[in-house]
């Protein structure tokens, strides 16, 4: 099953390490199978609330490489490069089967109502 890692980043200030970041984070991914699916400083279109900041999403085969890859020694090595410049929210997360049916999760919430 699919992983990602997706950031909403803000508050950067333009830094020559930031771009040193962007340059080595692909390197980083190798190893572990990652690849940006959203790159954020190409922006969005906000459709509802107030979104600030630039995503960023990278997918993974998987949350264990997911995990790998955000614990790496090649990783960890250039991270600072990045938070020293730029605030931001960071998850792992895992996607969903290409099987996946959202009426099972409908049904769970619906069982976990209280009854009427």
């Amino acid at each position: 099953m699919p992983a990602y890692v997706i950031a909403n980043l803000y508050e950067a200030t333009p830094h020559p390490e930031i771009a040193e970041y962007i340059e080595r984070i692909p390197a980083t991914f190798e190893p572990f199978g990652g690849r940006f699916l959203v790159h954020g400083a190409m922006g969005q279109e906000v459709k509802e609330g107030a979104w600030t900041g630039d995503v960023v999403m990278i997918g993974f085969p998987g949350i264990a490489e997911a995990r790998a890859w955000w614990d790496s020694p090649a990783y960890q090595e250039i991270a600072p490069l990045r938070s020293r410049h730029m605030e931001g929210d960071i998850i792992l997360v895992d996607g969903v089967a290409d099987d996946y049916d959202p009426a099972s999760t409908a049904r769970k919430i619906r069982e976990a109502l209280p009854a009427e």
